[in-house]
């Protein structure tokens, strides 16, 4: 997504806890474009960080105007399993650190009149998945704050909406068995597992003009996934 809002002209900051990963990210991301791309190493699972994130983006960048949040911890459990610790960190990550974001960067989309704001959730938060209980909570409460900040700073010409990726060839779904992964690619009606690059155009359309009336919206982009028997 990254890429593709870079392509289509967008300067960007990327964040994640791994600095030798953002090194070579910024690389694939800025290649052969004119856009500029930073990063900053961050640990979304620590409050304190996620302010530091927003005030050095600000400080970098000069402004703010596109906030996309993709980041997210994907425990998978059974209920007697999901300790205390767990559900905060998957809290903290999935759902308590977009809002921090969001809170702090707002403001100087409300000044300018502008804005765009853009959570990958997941279709976690419209169906269950076995072991899966935090993440989907978390999806799901982060789709309702959608519809809040979209409703709160529609009038200040900000729009807010969600993504829920079904199953794409990410780092998450190493988590999960072979067998799993393939009955689930089998399930969608392209017959695959997505590619993250399917995800841009997307995430262009929601950044940009082109999408200026597509607000508190959840838009489902899953091969088919869940729109079948």
């Amino acid at each position: 997504m990254a890429r593709g809002l870079a392509e289509a002209g967008a300067d960007i900051l990327i964040a994640s806890r791994h600095e030798a990963e953002l090194v070579a990210a910024v690389a694939d991301i800025g290649q052969g474009l004119q856009s500029r791309v930073q990063h900053s190493v961050t640990d979304l699972g620590r409050r304190g960080e996620v302010e530091r994130l927003a005030t050095r983006a600000v400080e970098v960048m000069g402004r703010i105007d596109i906030l996309l949040d993709d980041a997210a911890i994907f425990p998978t459990m059974p209920l007697a399993q999901l300790t205390d610790e767990i559900w905060d960190q998957t809290l903290q990550v999935n759902l308590t650190a977009s809002l921090e974001l969001a809170r702090a960067l707002a403001p100087g989309m409300i000044d300018r009149r502008w804005g765009r704001i853009i959570h990958v959730s997941s279709v976690s938060a419209r169906v269950a998945g076995r072991e899966q209980l935090a993440y989907a909570m978390t999806k799901a409460a982060a789709c309702a704050m959608i519809r809040g900040l979209a409703l709160e700073l529609g009038p200040h010409g900000i729009t807010a909406n969600a993504i829920l990726p079904g199953p794409f060839l990410t780092d998450m779904p190493a988590t999960l068995s072979e067998e799993f992964r393939r009955a689930v690619g089998e399930r969608t009606m392209l017959g695959r597992w997505g590619q993250p690059s399917e995800l841009a155009g997307l995430a262009v359309l929601l950044a940009s003009d082109a999408g200026s009336y597509i607000t508190g919206a959840e838009l489902v982009v899953d091969g088919g996934l869940i729109a079948r028997l």
